[in-house]
């Protein structure tokens, strides 16, 4: 008995390398037939037998749950170092029948961008990393797997006053951040990053190369906060730069229960959308240990463009509460308030920004909400409590306002604008390895957000789509996709979900790209006659929204 099973485990084993030797040996078959030199090829194609293999698959794992003996492998890696490469990859893995998975950083926080329940390649953006700034018109092209501390320091060489508001961790890829419509803390002055793309180079489901005036305005508004993924390869975007004052002034407080926290953060809700426009706050909520006690600390960091004396006027004027002193502030350059809010110490050099490795990668669940009512003392300090009985989950929260207020809901995917005072990101990271650990950290996130429900956003209750979160609904990309998507796709997108949905019918029909949160097609599609989707792919073009 022993002998015949483990006979079948090695059959089993064979007939797995052999389907993974298949695959590899018709994707370098389809490569050639598509004109890519061998010499190329064999340089961006990885199975499980290349040495290589394993390293690339996890340098850009962010996220250790999806980084277990359990988790599902690619069957091959591609690394495209060219176009053509993509254009390649897209249309032998259509012609083969593999689902396409596409990475740029790796930082989506459910792993969805390397991790699949069904046969799937990883199309790996790293090698688009080229960082082209033009200070003449202000703009710069940026490759989709360039990481957003690249850009930042690209910038910085060219000019001490100019940025870009992205987010404020510097390994995270520029396609996936872009494409989900990615933030950071001078959005309440110049908004989201996309508010700043103004053209884009895309392969789409043809293995076309398009840019914003080939894709035309509806892929071109789709690309800039619907998700990527969904659409096409992104190649690069081209972005704005914006102004940065020459001098800008960071802080942080700590305050704990004792050191009237729940007033701070109550004024901090009072003012988080109304306070000077050159000033975003973020609020860190975590349970602590201190002399055995457990309670909730908050800390309040802040950008201002500006200096500090302005500074002061302003929070001593509206928000009397922080408290905040001449001591606490920190007069310096853009760049290095980059590096202050990438918790780098202060003796650090911009070209730390140029590294592509994060210090450390944790075990990890995230989820997120929207507050558009003050929560009251009372609603703060029954949140403290439950934050303290749950454990280990933090909450940050980031003040919106200001220019998020100016863009309508339907400029761009991404609706969450006016009406909102924060966004509430939940977080939980842990060490401990195993399947029980990922169940206790999880349940508790999951227990804190089921908590929050009276106090955030409702029918629906929102999310942001970068801070991915399976748990808001998902797809098997089956016959019911469109019921499927829309469960979780309200959440992202709200009323610009139907419009996502009728751009992906026209563009991706048959689709193609997708993932466990994909934009679905429009439901007559499935399994429709290629000649009567030709014709329905007119009327939705027709019909669909400028």
């Amino acid at each position: 008995m022993v002998l015949l099973l483990v006979l079948l485990l090695c059959s089993l084993n064979s007939f797995s390398s052999a389907a993974t030797d298949s695959v590899y040996d018709n994707f370098v078959q389809c490569f050639a037939e598509n004109k890519v030199p061998n010499d190329q090829i064999s340089g961006i194609l990885y199975n499980p037998a290349n040495p290589s293999f394993t390293s690339v698959l996890v340098s850009y794992i962010r996220n250790r749950r999806f980084n277990v003996s359990t988790t599902p492998k690619p069957t091959i890696i591609v690394t495209p170092s060219q176009e053509s490469h993509v254009s390649a990859t897209v249309l032998c893995a259509k012609k083969l029948g593999i689902q396409i998975k596409i990475r740029s950083g790796g930082h989506d926080y459910e792993g969805i961008s390397y991790v699949s329940s069904v046969e799937f390649i990883i199309l790996d953006m790293f090698n688009f990393r080229s960082i082209d700034v033009d200070m003449e018109t202000e703009t710069a092209w940026v490759g989709s797997g360039a990481m957003l501390g690249e850009l930042y320091y690209r910038i910085w060489e060219k000019s001490k006053v100019h940025g870009f508001p992205g987010g404020v961790c510097p390994t995270v890829g520029v396609g996936g951040h872009l494409s989900g419509a990615g933030y950071g803390n001078m959005l309440r002055k110049h908004g989201l990053t996309v508010d700043h793309v103004i053209d884009a180079k895309l392969v789409d489901a043809k293995g076309r190369v398009l840019d914003r005036k080939a894709m035309g305005e509806d892929l071109f508004w789709a690309i800039r906060g619907g998700g990527g993924a969904s659409f096409g390869v992104i190649l690069a975007y081209k972005i704005n730069l914006v102004p940065v004052p020459s001098v800008v002034t960071v802080f942080r407080i700590e305050k704990t229960m004792d050191q009237n926290a729940t007033e701070a953060v109550y004024q901090f809700e009072q003012i988080a959308d109304k306070i000077d426009n050159d000033l975003f706050i973020r609020v860190l909520l975590q349970p602590i240990t201190r002399n055995k006690t457990r309670s909730v600390r908050a800390t309040f960091i802040g950008l201002f463009l500006g200096d500090a004396n302005r500074l002061l006027s302003v929070t001593h004027s509206d928000f009397p509460e922080l408290g905040l002193k001449k001591a606490d502030c920190k007069e310096m350059s853009w760049i290095y308030s980059v590096l202050f809010w990438g918790n780098f110490d202060n003796t650090t050099t911009p070209d730390v920004l140029l590294s592509r490795t994060p210090d450390s990668v944790n075990f990890l669940k995230r989820k997120s909400d929207y507050v558009k009512t003050p929560i009251s003392k009372n609603g703060l300090e029954s949140l403290f409590n439950k934050m303290v009985e749950i454990g280990k989950v933090g909450l940050v929260f980031n003040s919106y306002g200001g220019r998020m207020n100016e863009i309508p809901d339907s400029e761009t995917p991404f609706p969450h604008r006016a009406g909102n005072l924060f966004k509430i990101q939940y977080s939980v990271n842990w060490e401990d390895e195993g399947e029980e650990a990922d169940k206790n950290y999880i349940d508790q996130i999951r227990e804190l957000y089921s908590f929050m429900a009276p106090f955030v956003s409702k029918n629906p209750r929102e999310a942001y789509l970068n801070y991915r979160d399976l748990d808001i609904g998902t797809t098997d990309n089956g016959k019911d996709s469109y019921n499927q998507g829309k469960v979780y796709g309200v959440k992202y997108f709200k009323g610009n979900f139907d419009r996502l949905v009728k751009i992906k019918t026209v563009v991706d029909p048959d689709n193609f790209f997708r993932n466990e949160q994909s934009i679905p097609t429009l439901p007559f599609f499935v399994g429709e006659k290629s000649e009567n989707r030709e014709r329905r792919n007119g009327a939705a073009r027709t019909s669909s929204p400028s």
